[in-house]
């Protein structure tokens, strides 16, 4: 229950060079789009620094931060390169990301594009 107050989920969509964040608890959203290139020819997330500073920028700005900052439940979706599915390195490399941006579990998901509620219910079973 204590657990629940201090606990915020975050619906990250990681697109060519651009990502959107949305806290969905509060519904607060944002889209940036990378200055650095972090998208390759060849790979998603080719430069992998590049995309963890926009997603911890981008996280700064949907997660309500008072005296205490949560450290989110991330899922995360690759929305383009994922033709046939992610290897396990591109699913690594989703993981990574999420940590690497300050998330306290990360949750790769491949599929539809899902509602607030069912980024909860991912949160919660994985």
């Amino acid at each position: 229950m204590i657990r629940n107050l201090f606990t915020t989920t975050v619906y990250v969509k990681v697109y060519k060079n651009k990502i959107l964040v949305k806290n969905v608890v509060n519904n607060n959203e944002v889209t940036l789009s990378a200055v650095e290139p972090f998208t390759t020819s060849r790979l998603l997330i080719g430069e992998f620094v590049n995309a963890e500073n926009i997603l911890k920028e981008a996280l700064k700005k949907v997660i309500d931060g008072k005296w205490l900052t949560s450290t989110p439940i991330i899922v995360i979706q690759p929305m383009a390169m994922f033709e046939g599915g992610l290897s396990s390195v591109e699913e690594r490399v989703l993981i990574e990301l999420a940590f690497g941006a300050g998330g306290r579990r990360a949750i790769v998901w491949v599929g539809k594009e899902l509602s607030n509620e069912e980024v909860i219910e991912q949160a919660k079973n994985t």
